[in-house]
C-alpha cells in the first residue's frame, strides 16, 4: 500500500511513443534518426486472461484487497456524487475513471471523449463540468473558442484536458453545425494519438502541423454528430426528480477540497505512467468501443480494489445501452432491424415488393417511417438509406409471377449480421396483396 500523504505535484512524466506520419510529407516520419529506443516498449505484461469476457461473467470477478488507488477513485467518485445525480450506479464510475484517465494521457493510444447530454436544460451537464474542471489535468474551457486557438494550444508532451459546454450550440442545427465543421474535424482527430492538422503560419505561409490529441468532455443538449458519439463514453443526464437532492456547487468552499483530491490523484498516477502505456487489458466489447474505454479499464486494473469489476460491467452495460439507443435511431441501423423483422414475419420470402415493404414499414405504431418526411417514407428515400450499406432495389418476381421493383433477401443477409446481429421477436402479420398501399416511386 502507497503512502496517504504523496509527493507534491508535479507534471507527469513522458511516455515516448514512435514516430508518426507528417500529412503532406510522405515519408516523413522515416527521416532523421531511427532511435530503436525511443519507441514504447509493448511486450509489458497482459491484463487478465485470452479472450473477450462476457457481459453475463463480469459480476463474478473478485475484488482485490482495497489499495491507496481505489480508494483515492472511491473518494472522487464520492466527491462527484455529492454535486450531480448521474443517470446510473456505471455512469458514477465512469465519469470517475475518466477524470483520473486525463492525468496519464501520455500512456493512452485513444483519448477517449466524455458526452455529457440531455434532452433538456437543468439535467445537470454544466455542474458536472464543473466539478471536472477542478479534477482534471490541465483543464481547458473551450465554450466558444475557435478551432484555431485550441489546436494551438494541445501540445503533444503535456496535452491539456479540453471541456466544451453548451455544444448544442455549436451542433445543434445543420446550418449551425456546417459552420462548425473544423471543430467536429478537431474532436474526431484527437481521439487518436499522432493525428495533426497542418496550417500556414507566420507572414512566409510556412506549414506547421498542431497535434490534436487530448481527452476531452463535451456538454449539450440533445445528441452530438455521430462520428464524435460513437468515439465516447455516452453520459445521458437527467433532470433531477422531486425529492433527489445535491450538494451546491460554490467555488470558494468547494475547490480547495477538489483540488486537494486532484493533486493526490495526480501524484498516484505520475509513478504509473510507463506501467499504463505497457498494459493491454481484456476488454468486455471489441472495436472502437474497446479503444474508447481502454484507458479507464486500465485506471481501474492500476487502482485494484472493486474497480477492474466495476470498469468492465460500466463498460458492457454502456456500450450496449448505446447499440441499442442506436438501431433505434432512424440514421442508424433501425431501418436494417426493422426490415429484418419484417422478412420474419412474413415467413423469411426470397424478396419483398418495394411497396409492401413501405406499407408494412409504415404499419409499426412505434416506427419513425409512417412520418418520415412529408408524406411517409418513399421509395427514394428507402433506397438511399439502403445504398448506405451497399443494398439496391431490382426486379423481383411476385408470387403471381409478376415483375416488381423490390428487394432481394439475401441482398441483406451481410448487412444483417453486420449491423442488427440479434433477432427479435416479431409481431408482423402478412399482410394481403390487395391490401398493400401504393408508394410512391421513382427510386434513386
Amino acid at each position: 500500500m502507497q503512502p496517504a500523504t504523496p509527493e507534491p505535484y508535479s507534471a507527469p512524466a513522458k511516455v515516448v511513443w514512435p514516430t508518426s506520419a507528417i500529412p503532406g510529407r510522405p515519408g516523413a516520419h522515416l527521416l532523421g534518426e531511427q532511435a530503436e529506443d525511443a519507441n514504447v516498449d509493448c511486450t509489458g505484461p497482459v491484463h487478465g486472461a485470452e479472450g473477450e469476457a462476457t457481459p453475463s461473467g463480469l459480476e463474478e470477478i473478485p475484488d482485490a484487497e482495497p489499495t491507496y488507488g481505489s480508494e483515492l477513485l472511491n473518494k472522487l467518485r464520492g466527491q462527484i456524487a455529492e454535486f450531480v445525480i448521474p443517470p446510473s450506479p456505471e455512469a458514477l464510475d465512469a465519469m470517475t475513471l475518466w477524470a483520473v484517465a486525463t492525468h496519464l494521457q501520455g500512456a493512452w493510444q485513444h483519448a477517449p471523449r466524455l458526452a455529457v447530454v440531455g434532452p433538456a436544460k437543468r439535467c445537470g451537464k454544466s455542474r458536472l463540468l464543473d466539478v471536472l474542471v477542478e479534477t482534471v489535468h490541465e483543464p481547458m474551457l473551450t465554450i466558444n473558442t475557435t478551432p484555431a486557438a485550441i489546436f494551438r494550444s494541445i501540445t503533444e508532451e503535456n496535452p491539456p484536458t479540453l471541456l466544451v459546454d453548451e455544444a448544442d450550440t455549436i451542433f445543434g442545427s445543420l446550418k449551425v453545425a456546417e459552420k462548425n465543421e473544423e471543430m467536429r474535424g478537431l474532436l474526431n482527430a484527437g481521439h487518436q494519438r499522432n493525428r495533426y492538422v497542418t496550417r500556414v503560419v507566420g507572414n512566409d505561409h510556412t506549414p506547421h502541423k498542431f497535434a490534436t490529441f487530448a481527452m476531452a468532455a463535451i456538454a449539450g443538449i440533445g445528441d452530438l454528430p455521430d462520428t464524435i458519439m460513437d468515439r465516447a463514453i455516452v453520459i445521458r443526464m437527467r433532470r433531477r426528480a422531486e425529492g433527489e437532492k445535491v450538494k451546491p456547487f460554490r467555488s470558494r468552499r468547494d475547490t480547495p477540497a477538489l483540488h486537494d483530491l486532484r493533486d493526490r490523484v495526480a501524484a498516484w498516477a505520475r509513478p504509473l505512467l510507463d506501467e499504463a502505456a505497457d498494459l493491454e487489458p481484456t476488454m468486455p466489447v471489441e472495436d472502437r468501443a474497446a479503444d474508447t474505454w481502454e484507458p479507464l479499464v486500465i485506471v481501474a486494473d492500476l487502482a485494484g480494489g472493486a474497480w477492474p469489476r466495476l470498469a468492465r460491467i460500466a463498460c458492457a452495460r454502456m456500450v450496449a445501452a448505446e447499440a441499442a439507443a442506436e438501431e433505434d435511431h432512424p440514421s442508424g441501423a433501425r431501418i436494417l432491424a426493422d426490415i429484418r423483422r419484417i422478412f420474419a414475419g412474413r415467413g423469411e420470402p426470397e424478396s419483398l415488393s418495394t411497396e409492401e415493404l413501405l406499407y408494412l414499414l409504415s404499419q409499426d405504431v412505434e416506427s419513425p417511417w409512417a412520418e418520415w418526411g412529408r408524406s411517409g417514407l418513399t421509395a427514394r428515400a428507402l433506397s438511399a438509406m439502403l445504398r448506405e450499406y451497399g443494398i439496391k432495389s431490382g426486379n423481383v418476381r411476385m408470387a403471381d409471377g409478376t415483375q416488381r421493383k423490390g428487394y432481394m433477401r439475401n441482398k441483406f443477409l451481410d448487412a444483417w449480421r453486420r449491423y442488427c446481429p440479434t433477432v427479435h421477436s416479431v409481431d408482423t402479420q402478412p399482410v394481403p396483396s390487395g391490401n398493400t398501399q401504393p408508394a410512391a416511386l421513382g427510386e434513386g
